[in-house]
């Protein structure tokens, strides 16, 4: 417990997160028995602010939580028409059959959506249901009751700079549960502190992470292709990295443009924000953008390691739901379902244990639904995806790995279970081994500097509080990360969060926390695991409108 004095609130189940995860075990808690009391607790200024997702969104999860949703008003106007899959080069481009792709792969049947208005539309759900939520409310820490989570710290406001109380200091509340589920999203702080106490990750391979960033565009009507889905793999990343692009075009003449690199790539001088501004001056992105403009931008970390990354999903007082834990599809880019049913299945699992007078445990159940149910048989298909890819590249990646989903489709696997090897910390090379990259300036009309460009997430911290990147060790990134890895801080931030000031004896390493749009890259990618990334106050953050 704190040493600071809170008031404390008493809950059936405590949840932390107001994403598609936590939403979906709110809305199904109080399906099962409107008499329990639930509490959702939202960092962002609003649901939805923090969300950010490509998405096309299987609706397999909504379709068991809501299945009245079209009745209800759901925000999902915009079902796929056509899916398109390139290979780029620097030049032009190569469309691969859609009758090569495995079933998986297809979209029929899915929406382009804004998961952030998604959100929101669950919100109201929720609420109509009794549940309470609280956005603006960062959770800072876990309650423990002995060895078992019993709460967390929720809406600690007004510490200074140096991070002691200031006048206006405001110590949050204690929000306990017989259950706390932990639905933060991608390398949540408190599922991190979580998974490292309870040793979540022993004997499951490392998460492995992309960074996904993503544009909405306004473009010329003319060009403008309602429910059209493109995927694009190769240029400009070549060698260099995994990863890809992704073209939705929605509603109103929008079009989200987005562009994942995994985060194991080896040569620190890679930027992949810049990767993604290359990106869309390839001929045939750039003949959709142009005469278009730019109206929002954002960036996430994504999960990506699957079936061999997902941890130990229980512990006692909780559990870890969707991305918390990691339940990306790799392959089809789609998590958002997962989430949903990981949701449901913890609210049955704490329904049936709070029922029986339980409390505190650990939801066994919850587990074996996960693995053995909608998830795992979606999850362990694709399994050996990510795995080919960063172990033999692209090309084995579509070959071999197509040929293993095809044949997973048919109730077998031809490889077995293939490990994903080194953390993406680990994987990172040094910068003496690699050649440099140059990357051409951003011209200002398809391709923007990163500081303009956070501009358009509508970021915001209250300067005087404390940063919410700490380091371990001030003096690594300095004597160590520049000299043996080029500073890559400096580039693997989406946000310019990072940057090495001075020359010589006179350099320092500078964090301007206020840029931060929340992706967790460095907390993922720092060769030394030297940042940390915790919450800042509550509502602090980007407020993404559609994303």
């Amino acid at each position: 417990m704190s040493e600071v004095t809170r008031e404390s609130m008493e809950y059936d189940v405590v949840i932390v997160g107001a994403g598609p995860a936590g939403l979906s075990a709110a809305i199904r808690l109080k399906q099962l028995d409107p008499g329990l009391e639930v509490v959702v607790l939202e960092k962002g200024s609003e649901v939805g602010a923090h969300i950010l997702s490509g998405a096309v969104l299987d609706p397999c999860g909504l379709d068991r939580l809501i299945p009245d949703w079209k009745e209800k008003g759901a925000p999902l106007s915009v079902p796929v028409k056509e899916d398109n899959f390139y290979i780029l080069g620097a030049g032009g481009q190569m469309r691969m059959p859609n009758f090569a792709m495995p079933p998986l792969m297809n979209n029929h049947g899915n929406y382009i959506v804004s998961m952030g208005n998604v959100c929101r539309w669950m919100a109201e759900q929720a609420e109509a249901l009794g549940v309470e939520i609280f956005p603006g409310m960062s959770c800072s820490e876990l309650v423990m009751d002995g060895d078992r989570v019993a709460g967390v710290v929720a809406g600690e406001f007004g510490r200074q700079a140096d991070g002691t109380p200031g006048p206006a200091y405001e110590p949050g509340m204690e929000l306990l549960g017989k259950y706390v589920f932990l639905a933060e999203g991608v390398r949540g702080s408190l599922s991190k502190q979580v998974i490292a106490k309870y040793e979540l990750g022993k004997g499951r391979c490392p998460q492995k992470y992309g960074l996904g960033m993503k544009e909405i565009w306004e473009i010329d009507p003319e060009k403008h292709r309602e429910g059209t889905v493109t995927h694009t793999m190769g240029w400009p990343l070549g060698k260099n990295a995994g990863g890809g692009s992704f073209i939705y075009h929605l509603d109103n003449n929008q079009v989200y443009v987005g562009f994942v690199v995994h985060l194991n790539y080896e040569n620190p001088h890679l930027f992949p924000y810049m990767e993604f501004q290359r990106f869309k001056h390839h001929p045939m992105v750039a003949e959709l953008l142009k005469g278009g403009k730019r109206v929002a931008y954002g960036a996430r970390a994504i999960t990506e390691g699957g079936w061999q990354s997902l941890p130990k999903l229980t512990f006692p007082g909780g559990a870890l739901l969707g991305c918390s834990a990691g339940m990306v599809n790799v392959p089809r880019i789609k998590g958002n379902h997962n989430a949903m049913l990981s949701g449901i299945a913890a609210a049955e699992a704490a329904h049936e244990a709070i029922g029986a007078g339980r409390a505190g445990d650990e939801l066994t159940g919850y587990e074996t639904e996960v693995r053995e149910g909608a998830i795992g048989k979606d999850l362990k298909p694709v399994r050996n995806v990510k795995p080919l890819w960063s172990k033999y590249g692209l090309a084995a990646s579509l070959t071999l790995g197509g040929l293993d989903m095809w044949t997973n489709s048919w109730g077998f696997s031809v490889l077995g279970t293939i490990g994903h090897g080194k953390s993406d910390a680990a994987a990172t090379g040094k910068a003496a081994d690699h050649k440099a990259i140059d990357y051409p300036k951003p011209d200002g009309v398809l391709s923007f500097d990163r500081l303009t460009n956070v501009a358009f997430s509508f970021t915001n911290h209250e300067e005087s509080q404390p940063a919410h990147l700490r380091l371990a060790d001030p003096e690594i990134p300095v004597r160590v990360n520049l000299p043996e890895y080029g500073g890559p801080s400096a580039r693997y931030c989406p946000a310019g969060v990072y940057e090495f000031v001075g020359e010589g004896a006179q350099t320092r390493f500078q964090i301007n926390f206020q840029n931060c749009v929340h992706c967790k890259t460095c907390d993922i990618k720092d060769p030394a695991q030297n940042i940390t990334w915790t919450t800042p106050q509550g509502g602090d953050g980007p407020n993404y409108p559609n994303m």
